[in-house]
C-alpha cells in the first residue's frame, strides 16, 4: 500500500498535493470533478427544487486572488515557506501551487529569499520566538494591483526600508506592503495591529461592474471570475424591479449589496466584521451608489430587530459561513416574510438543512438551485438556491 501511494505520488500533478489535503482532486479531469460535484448536490438538494447544471470554469487553473504562505527554519534547508500538511502544523515546503495565481507564487520566492539574505528570523511556534511567520498576498483580477502583508512576530522589522526597497525592485507591480503583527500563540494568521509601509494599504479590484476596496483583513471571494457568474445568478433569481427593499445579509464589503443595488429601490447591508463594515460603506462612497445602507451587527439579531419593527421587506439575499445560518436568523426571516429569498451557500450540507427548516413551515418553497464551481480541483463548491414565498 506504501509502495502503491509513493507510485501515485511521484504520477501526480503536484508533488505535495497528497500531504497538502488542498486540492483533493488535481489529478482527476475537470469534466469528471464537475459531474462529481453535480451528483453531491443533486443527491442532497434535487428534493427541494430543480438542481441546474453546475456552471465550471474555462480555465480552472491559477484562480486564486488570496495566497497565504506560512514560514519555517527547516534543518537541512534552512528558510522555506510553504503550506501545513493537512491537520498538522508541519510545514510542507511549496514553490508554487496549481490553484494559486502565479504572481503572488513569485512574489512569495521572492520575499524567503531576501528573508535569507537580510538575516530574518523565521518564527518558532514551539518557543514563541522569531520574527517572520506568514506572507498574504492578494491581487486584485481585473485591475492587477497587488498587497503584500508580511505577518510578523514583533513590530520591530530591521532593515525594513531596505527590504521594502529591494522587494520593490524585483517585482514593481506590489502597488501595497503592510505589515501585520501577531505576537499571540494563536493558529490565526492575522493579528490585530497594521502598519502600512507602501503604498495606501489596500487594493482595488472590479467585480460585477463596481470597484472594491480590498483590506489585509476584508473578506472577498478567492475565483473572481466564478464570483461574478455566481453573482449574476443570485440577483437573477432576485427578479428584482428596482422598487424592492432589500436585505444583504452577512454582506462582507457589500459585494452583492452593491451588484444589487443598481435594480433596487434600497438595499441594507448587515455584517458583524467592523473592517469590512468599514470597506463595505467606502465601496459604497467609491461607486457613488447612494441607495445602500451598511450596519455593523449579528445578522440573526438585525434581522430579529427588523421582524420586531415590523420593518417591510421584499429580498433577502443571505450569504452565511460554512456553518450554515442561524435558527434565530430564519425565525426572523419568517417573521419578515420577503417575497424572495436567495441563499448562497458554500456547504451544501448546511444548505439542505437550513432549506429543510424553512420549508417545513410551509411559507416557502425552492424555486431553483445552481451550482457554480469556485473551487476547481477541490471538494469544495459554491450553490445559489432561489426561495419564493407561498401564496
Amino acid at each position: 500500500m506504501k509502495d502503491y501511494k509513493k507510485q501515485n505520488q511521484k504520477n501526480s500533478r503536484c508533488e505535495v498535493s497528497r500531504k497538502c489535503g488542498g486540492c483533493q482532486n488535481i489529478d482527476v479531469p475537470y469534466k469528471e470533478q464537475l459531474a462529481k460535484k453535480q451528483r453531491r448536490v443533486g443527491g442532497l438538494l434535487k428534493g427541494f427544487g430543480k438542481v441546474r447544471p453546475i456552471i465550471g470554469m474555462d480555465q480552472p487553473l491559477h484562480y486564486r486572488n488570496k495566497v497565504h504562505a506560512v514560514f519555517d527554519f527547516q534543518k537541512g534547508r534552512g528558510i522555506v515557506s510553504g503550506i501545513y500538511q493537512e491537520r498538522t502544523h508541519n510545514v510542507i515546503p511549496v514553490d508554487g501551487c496549481l490553484l494559486e495565481d502565479e504572481k503572488a507564487d513569485q512574489i512569495i520566492l521572492s520575499i524567503r529569499s531576501l528573508a535569507k539574505s537580510f538575516k530574518i528570523k523565521t518564527y518558532d511556534e514551539d518557543t514563541g520566538y522569531g520574527l517572520l511567520r506568514h506572507v498574504l498576498v492578494r491581487v486584485g483580477h481585473a485591475t492587477g494591483q497587488i498587497m503584500v502583508v508580511l505577518v510578523l512576530g514583533s513590530p520591530i522589522f530591521p532593515s525594513k526600508k531596505n527590504f521594502v526597497s529591494e522587494l520593490c525592485k524585483l517585482h514593481p507591480e506590489i502597488t501595497t506592503i503592510v505589515v501585520n503583527v501577531n505576537n499571540r500563540r494563536t493558529s490565526m494568521v492575522l493579528g490585530d495591529k497594521e502598519q502600512v509601509i507602501y503604498g495606501k494599504g489596500y487594493i482595488e479590484d472590479i467585480l460585477c461592474g463596481r470597484t472594491f476596496k480590498i483590506s489585509p483583513k476584508s473578506f472577498y471571494q478567492v475565483n473572481a471570475v466564478q464570483t461574478e457568474i455566481l453573482y449574476q445568478k443570485a440577483v437573477e433569481y432576485a427578479r428584482l424591479t428596482g422598487k424592492e427593499t432589500v436585505v444583504d445579509a452577512y454582506c462582507g464589503i457589500g459585494t452583492i449589496a452593491l451588484t444589487a443595488a443598481g435594480q433596487a429601490g434600497k438595499v441594507i447591508g448587515v455584517e458583524l466584521n467592523r473592517d469590512a463594515v468599514r470597506d463595505a460603506v467606502a465601496n459604497a462612497r467609491v461607486n457613488q451608489v447612494k441607495n445602500v445602507d451598511f450596519y455593523q451587527n449579528d445578522a440573526g439579531r438585525f434581522m430579529r430587530q427588523l421582524a420586531e419593527a415590523q420593518e417591510k421587506v421584499d429580498v433577502v439575499f443571505l450569504d452565511p459561513p460554512r456553518s450554515g445560518s442561524t435558527e434565530e436568523f430564519m425565525d426572523a426571516l419568517l417573521c419578515l416574510r420577503p417575497a424572495r429569498v436567495v441563499y448562497i451557500s458554500c456547504n451544501p450540507e448546511t444548505l439542505a438543512r437550513d432549506l429543510g427548516y424553512l420549508t417545513s413551515k410551509k411559507q416557502y418553497r425552492v424555486e431553483e438551485i445552481t451550482p457554480v464551481d469556485m473551487f476547481p480541483f477541490t471538494d469544495n463548491i459554491e450553490v445559489c438556491a432561489a426561495l419564493s414565498g407561498r401564496k
